[in-house]
């Protein structure tokens, strides 16, 4: 006869199991919140990285364009509708918000040709074997100047100014359609360039020749934010403008809710603030600041 012992084992009482339950739900409440603080402080740092990237790639093009500024051509003006101006030396306020500069040709004035060890222009001119309309430019390979030029843009070395060093300021270079101190060049080949008959004025020892000027503009304006537009391929001595529709232009940045600069003896300073969003209501904002001694 076979028999059989029955273990009685006692299970869970009610207040157990409630406890139980309690104490899971607390800890799951608490692994919750640490998630979402987690995934919270993970998308704010990225947002924060991405406007901080922003911001200092923005600013850092303005500024590698600035190191090639012509020597008193930047200028301030009021804003994208307002054609005032100032020389940014005498810029005493953060009310004008159009940088604008002349840049100098660094590529083909940097073009060293293998063969002759020569830059497309040097920068010197000898003052004794030129003319009010033909500049002697020892150094030069203006051939070379020229296919760098049209490489670069639509112009060519016939679209370029010459700025003499003591002859100009922001006032005579074209930006309210004065152009007694600057010389448009008609052509060039070899060392000499020659100069348009009605633009013949002083020369000097010194020059820059450039193509182009360069505008960044706030654009597209709503709530505090704009987009920061840089603009290029402008000649203000040949009567086109930063604001013509034709003008070439790209983004910079967006979303910018500071563009400041101010210049003082031989330093320029730039300031962008700007704003990447989480949500619609909910902005990241990173600030930049940069010096640039010229």
């Amino acid at each position: 006869m076979i028999k059989r012992f029955f273990i009685h084992r006692k299970a869970f009482t009610m207040l157990e199991v409630v406890l139980v339950i309690a104490v899971l739900g607390i800890v799951s409440s608490l692994g919750s919140q640490i998630i979402v603080q987690v995934y919270e402080s993970y998308i704010t740092q990225k947002s924060t990285f991405l406007s901080s990237m922003k911001t200092e790639l923005a600013i850092t093009q303005i500024a590698n364009r600035l190191a090639y500024a012509v020597p008193d051509t930047i200028i301030g003006r009021k804003s994208a509708t307002d054609a005032t101006f100032m020389a940014i030396d005498d810029l005493d306020a953060n009310d004008y918000q159009v940088l604008e500069w002349v840049g100098y040709d660094a590529d083909s004035f940097g073009a060293v040709t293998p063969s002759s060890r020569r830059a497309g222009w040097s920068g010197f001119c000898d003052v004794n074997a030129s003319s009010i309309n033909s500049i002697s430019t020892p150094g030069s390979q203006l051939g070379a100047a020229d296919t760098v030029i049209s490489n670069l843009s639509s112009r060519d070395l016939n679209d370029t100014a010459l700025f003499f060093s003591g002859t100009y300021n922001t006032r005579n270079i074209g930006y309210d359609a004065n152009t007694s101190g600057v010389s448009t060049v008609a052509s060039g080949s070899g060392e000499t360039l020659l100069l348009d008959a009605a633009a013949g004025r002083n020369i000097s020892e010194q020059y820059k020749l450039a193509w182009s000027s360069y505008a960044v503009v706030p654009v597209n304006c709503v709530s505090g934010r704009c987009d920061l537009e840089l603009r290029y391929d402008i000649q203000p001595w040949g009567g086109t403008s930063y604001s013509s529709s034709t003008t070439s232009r790209s983004i910079l940045l967006r979303n910018v809710t500071v563009f400041q600069f101010t210049g003082s003896a031989n330093t320029i300073r730039l300031k962008i603030c700007q704003q990447e969003f989480i949500t619609s209501s909910y902005p990241i904002s990173t600030c930049k600041e940069k010096a640039i001694i010229r």
